[in-house]
């Protein structure tokens, strides 16, 4: 399957689809699949692993939550904006972002959502909900990542390769990345 990439429409109507989506997928992968595993460790014999994670640990857990949220949405908004796009492979960018976060790692956004999610297992007190963290992680680094990468080579040729070469998918680089030939901000 290929991504669909979107129509041309107006910066605002990217962002109104952008962000309905990334709160579509909040509810389902940080509130209603996290509970579905909680309500089931017990019949799974898997409610003696979670604790109580505490006041302290629970406020740790809603900052770190937000802060990576609005990285989440910042890094959206520039697909969005700059891309003239989403980030969902329905309605992709149709230009290649390599600004803010991107200049300095290749896939800010997922870094986003799986913090956020660990953050969600955090408060919840759950290694199962960790469990499930990881296992996002390994099907995005695995499967959905190749696939997208392929594309963005597909359209967007040597200017993609050339920034796939230098800025590293998980670990940032210092200094920022810079394509050749044209400013960055």
């Amino acid at each position: 399957m290929r991504p669909r990439v979107a129509r041309p429409a107006p910066a605002w109507w990217n962002l109104v689809k952008s962000f309905a989506q990334a709160m579509a997928m909040w509810a389902v992968f940080f509130a209603a699949l996290p509970a579905a595993i909680v309500a089931a460790e017990p019949s799974l014999g898997l409610d003696a692993a979670r604790v109580d994670p505490g006041d302290a640990v629970r406020l740790v857990a809603a900052a770190v939550f937000a802060l990576a949220g609005a990285g989440g949405l910042s890094t959206l908004t520039l697909l969005a904006v700059h891309g003239h796009g989403t980030p969902l492979p329905l309605d992709t960018t149709r230009r290649l972002v390599i600004r803010g976060p991107y200049r300095v790692v290749r896939n800010p956004m997922a870094i986003c959502s799986f913090t956020q999610g660990a953050a969600v297992a955090l408060w919840l007190g759950s290694p199962t909900v960790l469990a499930y963290v990881v296992c996002g992680v390994a099907v995005w680094q695995f499967l959905a990542r190749p696939w997208e990468e392929r594309d963005l080579a597909e359209r967007f040729g040597t200017a993609y390769e050339d920034y796939r070469r230098v800025v590293r998918c998980w670990v940032p680089r210092w200094p920022p990345y810079r394509a050749r030939g044209r400013p960055q901000r």
